[in-house]
């Protein structure tokens, strides 16, 4: 019996351990501020106990995006536009009336968690809208479930032309996509040059394909002989063999699809195996980004004179351009590339359509959102019935370290340096 009441003794104070472990801490709390968002590896960054996305004095939004995995540089930046545009907007009065929470997941760079996101976001946070994701690969794989959820998805960054062509009323996008890319590219090439034949190396994942069949498209209307597409597994140490095939091809252009360690390695491997081209052009994202042209980040020298598609720089004449890039450099010691943002300018038209609809209703919002017509640092934004922002693209080249604006001639900061100079003579 007194064996039996020991027993029951130790039971009951492990129990009560158990449900204090589980009862406390809930875990980080969503950013409503403008300090650094936390970076963990875990699905959620910065979860949310809230019940609801409306809870006391704030509003919560969700925000899908690649804290950890391959894609983490171009997630800091997103963090970073975000959190720039939530200080400006909550020192404003946040949005109606209330002081805004960003909730983050984090999909580690893949699509499959981009999905669990979304049902973290949605169903466990019930927030109203979602910001997200970065890659076309992790949005294209959340589209249809937002659209099921019926909750609005602004993209900021994804350029994959098939993540809109589902034409749901749910899905709007900031940012201009790969169809566009390859038409300002050629327009640019045909009228600086206008080379023969080009050679196309894209990363094998759904943003590389989409790009690379936009570029194959405008580049024949154009007549511009692309003859050779080579397509690549991303994170490869050696792409050698892969350029040796190009380099014997002799294109007069080669026009990359990669994000940021894929660009620097292959062209450091580029001057490697003397693979010369009087143009090495890009679609943006990794020959875009901040790091590129860095020499600790970055592929340093052999970034020079690379051209690449561009949403945005510093120098646009945009209201509040230059303003951004200044409190970006000051809270972070670096100036941002477009990725920031395109988040900058989707969490302000996020609170466009939800001041517009006067409501946290999903299904108001997402009318709303339709009809916003705003100016923003990113120029503006208009996403009308098809939910497609228009958005006009820049070209920059690498000059001295620095991206410049090099087309259109209207818009230009500097002129283009073409042809490339043989790696033998830099």
């Amino acid at each position: 019996m007194l064996r039996r009441a020991r027993l029951m003794g130790l039971f009951l104070v492990a129990a009560a351990l158990l449900a204090a472990s589980c009862g406390g801490q809930s875990g980080p709390k969503p950013s409503s501020s403008s300090s650094n968002p936390p970076s963990s590896s875990s699905s959620s960054a910065s979860g949310s106990s809230n019940s609801s996305s409306a809870s006391g004095g704030t509003v919560t939004l969700g925000v899908i995006t690649s804290i950890t995995g391959s894609q983490a540089a171009f997630g800091q930046a997103h963090q970073r536009g975000y959190e720039i545009a939530l200080e400006e907007i909550n020192a404003k009065g946040g949005v109606l009336g209330k002081k805004i929470v960003l909730d983050y997941c984090d999909d580690t760079s893949k699509p499959d968690q981009a999905v669990q996101c979304v049902s973290k976001l949605v169903d466990q946070d019930h927030v109203p809208l979602v910001l997200g994701s970065y890659s076309s690969e992790s949005t294209y794989a959340i589209v249809s479930v937002m659209t099921q959820k019926q909750v609005p998805l602004i993209i900021p960054t994804a350029t994959a032309d098939n993540v809109m062509q589902s034409g749901s009323p749910w899905i709007f996008r900031i940012c201009a996509g790969s169809g566009d890319y390859a038409r300002t590219m050629v327009d640019f090439l045909k009228h600086n040059g206008d080379p023969k034949t080009m050679a196309i190396i894209y990363e094998n994942t759904n943003f590389g394909q989409s790009n690379d069949k936009s570029m194959r498209q405008a580049a024949a209307a154009a007549g511009i002989q692309v003859i050779d597409e080579e397509a690549y597994n991303a994170g490869s140490p050696d792409y050698k063999a892969m350029l040796q095939k190009v380099k014997a091809k002799h294109p007069d252009a080669i026009y990359f699809a990669s994000y940021l360690l894929d660009a620097v390695t292959l062209m450091h491997q580029a001057r490697q195996v003397d693979l010369n081209a009087k143009y090495f052009t890009a679609a943006g994202t990794g020959f875009s980004a901040a790091e590129f042209p860095t020499p600790d980040k970055g592929a340093g020298k052999d970034a020079e004179y690379t051209f690449s598609v561009n949403q945005w720089l510093p120098d646009a004449s945009w209201p509040g351009s230059k303003e951004f890039d200044q409190k970006f450099f000051q809270k972070y010691g670096s100036h941002p590339a477009y990725h920031a943002m395109e988040a900058y300018a989707a969490l302000y038209a996020a609170v466009a359509g939800i001041e517009k609809a006067g409501s946290l209703d999903p299904a108001k919002i997402q009318e709303a959102l339709h009809q916003i017509d705003i100016q923003t640092a990113f120029g503006p934004v208009h996403f009308g019935a098809s939910g497609q922002n228009p958005h006009p693209v820049l070209i920059s080249q690498v000059q001295k370290g620095q991206y410049m604006t090099v087309w259109p001639a209207d818009a230009a900061s500097a002129k283009p340096i073409y042809p490339t100079p043989p790696w033998s003579q830099r």
